[in-house]
């Protein structure tokens, strides 16, 4: 029965991922390509020096944690990508996708990319950080840049987008959809990343609905559009009204649809997948990110450091409220917060803040620092759920 259940919520979902894989696919071009590297014809070799690589072609590879088609994360990812390419014609991608975490795959990939002349690597998923460490140490000359990972070296850049005030801008949205104040949410792994992204959405729940209380699923697993779905029903099961998600696939959003409930979307606009449903999804912008980083190795400019940004420098955002979902009214205050999260006038993690023990961790005048939220394992109160162990 179990593999019939699975298989019922599998085939609707691996058709619309394999729709959208193929229409990203149509748009890669020759030198560029999925689940294999691909050698593009460019003047870069796997020796030359970083002053030789701005006289011609430099090449630089993606690693995806799942296909660039998915709708989500590794999407995301592409469409930076995409960006790069275009602002910087000089630029050959090596695209590899679908490299599980804590696999002998992560390094072997890598290294077939610098035996094709990569010069730049980025590390799309939190899992590839000790492959990252491990292939810079035996290539000082290549730049690694290495997405919500922790551990630096001289040729290893660490880099995230501070997700917080867009999401909390979804969860706003979320307590003011809301009609009975029973709120679900699909969350993937729990590192600090996703931890605080559910925490900034439940904090924007409470500004405008504070007895709305936010149901928590953890799945596991950052791409299984079944087992994504499976998680979303059970939480639409218990009556919930409006659903979010950290998860890779916008399974979630058809469950929501299925059921008539409203949804928030996460990583891209996943509206098309569930346009009854959807009110809006927070957005990823990876591009001037890239752009800029390949550009100083370009300029022998670039160094290893750490990067944050977000809202304020247009690394992040969310899709345009649905009017056919939701009142003009909710799209206006919802719009007014952008503003007032950029120049400081609202801080999304400013006290006082409980856990959901009911222990104060922010206290009044407070503010939670930027150290503690890359570091965060703890729910706030407004959250029913726990941290898996």
């Amino acid at each position: 029965m179990k593999k019939n259940k699975i298989f019922k919520f599998w085939m609707p979902l691996l058709m619309t991922v394999l729709m959208f894989s193929s229409c990203q696919q149509n748009e890669i071009g020759s030198s560029e390509t999925s689940n294999t590297t691909k050698d593009a014809s460019t003047s870069s070799t796997s020796n030359e020096t970083q002053a030789q690589a701005t006289d011609g072609k430099i090449k630089v590879g993606f690693v995806y944690l799942s296909t660039a088609g998915d709708g989500g994360w590794s999407y995301a990812h592409d469409q930076g990508r995409k960006y790069l390419v275009e602002k910087l014609p000089n630029v050959e991608a090596i695209i590899v996708d679908s490299v599980p975490e804590g696999s002998g795959d992560v390094d072997r990939v890598m290294e077939q990319m610098i035996q094709q002349g990569a010069k730049v690597i980025f590390a799309t998923s939190f899992g590839y950080m000790d492959s990252v460490i491990n292939v810079a140490a035996k290539h000082p000359d290549v730049y690694f840049l290495h997405c919500t990972g922790f551990k630096q070296a001289a040729n290893v850049t660490t880099y995230d987008i501070r997700e917080i005030e867009g999401v909390y801008m979804t969860g706003v949205a979320a307590g003011l959809a809301s009609k009975n104040g029973k709120i679900g949410y699909v969350a993937a792994q729990p590192i600090p990343s996703v931890v605080r992204a559910v925490d900034s959405f439940a904090l924007g729940v409470k500004s405008v609905n504070p007895d709305a209380k936010i149901q928590l699923v953890w799945t596991s697993t950052w791409y299984d559009p079944a087992k994504e779905k499976e998680a979303a029903l059970g939480l639409l099961d218990t009556g919930v009204d409006v659903i979010a998600q950290y998860q890779d696939t916008p399974a979630v959003q058809q469950a929501a649809q299925d059921k008539g409930a409203l949804s928030i979307g996460f990583h891209s606009d996943m509206r098309n997948f569930a346009p009854k449903a959807n009110i809006t999804s927070f957005l990823w912008n990876w591009g001037p990110f890239y752009t800029q980083e390949v550009q100083k190795y370009l300029d022998g400019t670039w160094k290893s450091y750490d990067s944050w940004i977000g809202l304020k420098e247009g690394a992040c955002d969310i899709v345009p409220l649905n009017a056919d979902l939701v009142s003009e009214d909710l799209i206006k205050q919802v719009n007014d917060l952008k503003p007032k999260l950029i120049n400081g006038e609202i801080n999304v993690w400013a006290g006082p803040i409980k856990d959901n023990t009911g222990k104060e961790i922010v206290p009044s005048g407070s503010v939670y620092s930027d150290g503690d939220l890359r570091s965060i394992n703890w729910l706030v109160d407004n959250i029913e759920g726990s941290l898996p162990q």
